[in-house]
């Protein structure tokens, strides 16, 4: 194969990620929490197949590394998965604050706002 059977517009697709970047900088002025979140993810997921496709060339990869690149998305989202219901609570039976977290909110109660050194 020739190298032009793979030529890629570059300029073309670093235009297509910025419009995709403003657009996720833009989304939270909207003020709907959930759409934020769906839109912010879903471009992410556009922004990084982009990359991957055309300025890491994963596409003309052997097939295996695919399926390697596959594989790790698919144990990151387990693990997520796998730690969220535990990690994102804010208490529970036996959960601790940090200190950091009872004095940073004593201090926003109290209403001094300053920084305590």
């Amino acid at each position: 194969m020739s190298e032009e059977a793979h030529h890629t517009n570059y300029v073309r697709i670093w235009g297509v990620l910025v419009a995709l970047l403003v657009v996720s900088v833009l989304g939270p002025l909207i003020g709907i929490q959930w759409l934020t979140l769906l839109t912010a993810f879903g471009i992410a997921c556009v922004k990084a197949y982009l990359v991957a496709k055309n300025f890491m060339h994963i596409n003309l990869e052997p097939r295996y590394v695919v399926y390697f690149v596959a594989t790790a998305l698919v144990f990151m989202v387990l693990l997520f998965a796998g730690v969220a219901p535990d990690v994102m609570k804010a208490e529970g039976h036996g959960w601790e604050k940090p200190a950091w977290v009872a004095d940073a909110a004593a201090a926003s109660a109290s209403g001094a706002g300053a920084e305590h050194h």
